[in-house]
Formats: structure tokens, C-alpha cells, sequence
């Protein structure tokens, strides 16, 4: 959905296009001299609009598949070669990438990308006629950005530079983790006082900038992993930081869970606390074409090209067994039929084109013997896979394209409660907020009684594992999430697999690409690669 301050953003990625933050020898350039440096509310607009662009282009498809098939939440099998694509998604699936796995470049590459934009543009304000306290503002939004991305780049890679300058005038060298944290930490609290508090009445201004709550969304989000990141735990912090959103009455669970991925999402959805717009001209949503049944479109009202590839494994759709939950609609599995338009279906029977055989989705995923993750091609084979429909197919969607227009969330209420939910149960004090004492069992049901699901007692880690597996399904956190809990490395073999996982602790951070290490000699590559 598309979005007063983000409309401009895919128009203004001319601005410049960064590749990593290795690459030195590229000259500087500006569109900026000292007539027209930014002065006005549109001119900053404009100016941070590459911020904003940039990391809708690549977050989800690229970042998203590093997230998530890597994990048993997605994965996209061969059919008979097709989908293939060089082994890539098989990779992803059995831990066995590379340093010159196109996604592990093309993810680092984006990430440093942005932070060199943000660096470029801080200094652009720095020199700026604008007045101290917009400056000031400014500045506190694109170091919260960047800080966004420098979190993205350490939960990937853990061990990365930290580039506060621009141009870059000396290789940056590969920084602990625990350093990155506590870089990111420091920046996130430094930009808080200037960043703007969500009201009833700008929350479309602000819809996909940072808030105050993106931060102490993003802070809980490093809090709860504190353990993995840094060695150290921190779920008191986590708390603290969940507090502080869930205060915040402008914040609340809407009242459909569909509602939150439909095409027109945006800044009336209530949980929402950060999210990436996008519509049919912004690059990077297609999940449609993806994870969509490729013989359903004409029933869902479109009709392009779409794969016919990806689905989620039988292990993780297994977990939706919560009797009414409405997540499970997410879903789609079993004999098909013609939707209702309000995200359920009618009695009507979907059939193969050119057949009186309705539609079957078959929930397991049968390897053919010898073939590595490959599934075949025939109709049955093709037809193997729950999909996702989850970002609610687009009815406008278009051949030329094949975008989507459903936003992505990135941080959302519902996240904030399960957190502080989790960081309870490991060992933090539950509190009051708004006068309820909130426990583990009162956020969960909370989240429970929205998605129609039976409410319940004693929950465990275990149990909260699993509710966040419903709730965020492709939502790109499953990966941080089985880190977090030592569950990354646990398989689920197919029938006929011929392959297996690599179970190195090691594959929980990727490697550093190849290509940039021959560039920058000071960039040291993670343990395992």
C-alpha cells in the first residue's frame, strides 16, 4: 500500500545506488551544492527518500529467503530441475551455502549499501541552512535507520564492520559482535528523544519512518537476543523495553489478524510499529509470485505468471492445529475452493484449468528418488507444498510486474508482547501495565483471543515457540527465533532425501562474500567458512 511519505521513494533511488561498503575507488558524487542543500520538510523527503528505497528493494526476497529458508517455515523444492536455480534454495535449506552464495553477497551488499546512504545523507545535513533542531531530527531518523540495517547485518553476520564515514577513506576492518551490539545500542538510545511519538493523528506521517516505538521495539527485539549476540542476557531490558510500547494506548492488536497483510495495509493497521510500503511500481514484494498456487490465480481474480515452487515444509504447517484459529486461514491446503473476497472461501469446488478434477493441495513434499530436493513436475507433484497466502493476493496485480501491494511488517504489537512473553519466562519479572499485571499466560491469550484460538495455562517455551511459529509465519524472524532457542541446527528429512543438514553451529551466522574480502583485505571471514 502506498504511502504519502514513501510514494516518493522508489522516483528519488536515482539519488545514488551503493553496492558495499568495500568498494572505494567509486567517485563521489552529489546532487547537492550549497544553493540547494536541504532546508524545507519535502526537501529532507526527498533527501532520505534512498534510505527508504533501498531497503524495500531487497528485504522480501533476498533477505527474507535468507531468513526463512534456512529454516523449515519456507522452502522452494525443485520440479523435475525447474526452480533450481543453481542449487541456491537447496543450500539455504540444508545449511550448506557458501561465501559466493548470490543471496549472502547480494544481502551484504544492500545492508552496507544503506549504511553508506545514511552516512552520505547525515553529512549532507550536517552542512545543511536548515535550523539546529531540524538537523537535529533528521539526523535522529537516518542513524535510526541505519542502525536498522547495522542490526540486520549483525543478526546475519554477526561479526561486521561498524562505518560511520562517508566517503570511506580507509577499509573498514571486521568488528566483535558484541561491539556491534553495543554500537547499535548506543545509537538507537541516542536518536530515542529526537524521534516522534505515534498519535491518532500522525500516523500516516510517520508510517514507515522510526518512531520512539520502532526503537524500543528494535532494542527489545536485541534485549531478548542479547544471550546470542553478546553472550550476555538481558531479558529484564527486553521488558523494559515492551513496556514502554505497549503504554502507548495508539498501539493495539487489530481486531482481524487478516487485516494486517492485505493489499491495502498501511497506516491504519493499529499493531503496526515498523513496516516496508510497497505497491506495484516499489521492486521487492512478490509473494504472490512466489508462494502463491499457480493454479488459482484466474479464482483469486488475476491471471499472470506466477511459480509454482514455494511452499512451507509438512513439519511446520503441522503446528497450525489450534482448533478455529483463524492464522490457519493463512494457509492453503486440502481440496481448493473459490474465495469469499473477505479472506475465507465459499462451497465452490476450484478445479485444474481444462479439467472437472478440483484443485488438491497435498501437504507433503515426496522427494523423487536420486534427485536432490526435487519434487518432479507432473500436476500431483506440482501440487505438493502447503502454500502461502498470508500477503493476501493482490487483485490488481499486474503481468509487467507481478508485485505486490501489501506493506511488510518488520516490528508489530503482537511481536512486543510475545517478546516480553518470552523474556518472563526466562527468567524476567512480569509487570503492570495500563493496571494489568501481564504474564506469560495473559500475553498469549491475548494473542490467542484475536486469532479466535483456545486460550490456555502454563505456557512453556516450548509452547511459545510454537505460538510464535503461527503468528510471524513468513514474517522473516523464524531464523532469528530458532537461533535464539538452539533449535536451528534440528532436521526434518523428506521421503527419498538424499541430502542432509550441515548441523555446524557455525551456520548461525553466514560468511562474509568472498568478493568482499578480495576488496578489503581487513574484513576477516567467520569461524566455519
Amino acid at each position: 500500500m502506498k504511502k504519502i511519505f514513501i510514494l516518493c521513494a522508489a522516483i528519488l533511488a536515482i539519488i545514488s545506488t551503493y553496492s558495499s561498503c568495500t568498494k572505494l575507488d567509486v567517485p563521489v558524487e552529489s546532487q547537492y551544492v550549497k544553493t540547494n542543500f536541504p532546508v524545507t520538510d519535502a526537501d529532507y523527503n526527498a533527501l532520505l527518500g534512498t534510505i527508504y528505497s533501498n531497503l524495500s528493494s531487497q528485504y522480501a526476497v533476498p533477505y527474507w529467503r535468507m531468513q526463512e529458508l534456512s529454516t523449515d517455515e519456507a522452502i522452494l523444492p525443485a520440479r523435475d530441475g525447474n526452480f533450481d536455480d543453481g542449487g541456491q534454495y537447496r543450500q539455504l535449506h540444508y545449511h550448506s551455502w557458501t561465501f559466493d552464495h548470490p543471496n549472502v553477497t547480494a544481502i551484504w551488499q544492500w545492508g552496507f549499501g544503506g549504511v553508506n546512504a545514511c552516512n552520505r545523507i547525515l553529512g549532507t545535513i550536517k552542512a545543511s541552512s536548515s535550523t539546529d533542531a531540524k538537523k537535529a531530527s533528521s539526523s535522529a531518523e537516518v542513524k535510526a535507520m541505519r542502525a536498522l540495517y547495522n542490526y540486520f547485518m549483525m543478526d546475519l553476520y554477526g561479526n561486521v564492520p561498524i562505518i560511520t564515514d562517508f566517503p570511506v577513506t580507509t577499509p573498514p576492518s571486521t568488528q566483535p559482535r558484541a561491539k556491534v551490539y553495543q554500537y547499535i545500542e548506543s545509537e538507537l538510545l541516542a536518536a530515542l528523544p529526537l524521534l516522534p511519538v505515534k498519535t491518532s493523528s500522525n500516523a500516516a506521517l510517520y508510517y514507515g519512518r522510526p518512531t520512539k516505538a520502532m526503537v524500543f521495539a528494535l532494542l527489545e527485539k536485541m534485549y531478548l537476543n542479547a544471550q546470542v549476540y553478546t553472550g550476555t542476557a538481558n531479558y529484564t531490558g527486553a521488558v523494559a523495553m515492551a513496556d514502554s510500547v505497549l503504554k502507548n494506548n495508539n498501539y493495539s492488536l487489530d481486531l482481524k489478524y487478516r487485516d494486517i497483510f492485505l493489499p491495502n495495509n498501511g497506516p491504519q493497521i493499529n499493531e503496526t510499529i515498523f513496516a516496508i510500503p510497497y505497491d506495484q511500481q516499489i521492486p521487492g514484494n512478490q509473494f504472490t509470485r512466489f508462494g502463491f498456487f499457480y493454479y488459482l490465480a484466474q479464482a483469486y481474480g488475476f491471471n499472470v505468471g506466477l511459480s509454482i515452487a514455494m511452499s512451507t515444509t509438512p513439519e511446520f504447517y503441522n503446528r497450525f492445529n489450534l482448533p478455529s484459529d483463524v492464522r490457519s486461514k493463512t494457509w492453503l491446503a486440502g481440496p481448493q475452493f473459490a474465495p469469499d473476497g473477505a479472506g475465507g472461501f465459499t462451497t465452490t469446488p476450484v478445479y485444474y484449468p481444462g479439467t472437472t478434477t478440483q484443485i488438491y493441495i497435498e501437504p507433503k513434499l515426496t522427494l523423487v528418488p536420486g534427485k536432490p530436493m526435487d519434487l518432479g513436475n507432473t500436476i500431483a507433484a506440482q501440487s505438493e507444498g502447503v502454500r502461502s497466502m498470508k500477503y493476501y493476493p493482490d487483485p490488481t496485480i499486474i503481468q509487467a510486474t507481478r508485485l505486490n501491494g501489501n506493506d511488510v511488517p518488520v516490528l508489530r504489537l503482537a511481536d512486543v508482547m510475545l517478546m516480553k512473553a518470552e523474556a518472563i519466562l526466562r527468567g524476567a519479572t512480569a509487570t503492570v501495565v495500563n493496571g494489568e499485571l501481564q504474564t506469560p499466560d495473559v500475553l498469549i491469550n491475548k494473542i490467542r483471543t484475536r486469532a479466535n484460538a483456545p486460550t490456555g495455562a502454563g505456557f512453556t517455551l516450548d509452547d511459545l515457540l510454537d505460538e510464535r511459529a503461527r503468528e510471524f509465519s513468513w514474517e522473516a524472524w523464524r531464523r532469528n527465533d530458532l537461533i535464539r532457542f538452539g533449535k536451528f541446527e534440528v532436521e526434518y528429512p523428506l521421503p527419498n532425501d538424499v541430502l542432509s543438514m550441515n548441523k555446524d553451529i557455525t551456520r548461525r551466522l553466514y560468511p562474509i562474500p568472498a568478493t568482499e574480502i578480495k576488496l578489503n583485505p581487513n574484513l576477516v571471514q567467520n569461524p566455519g567458512y
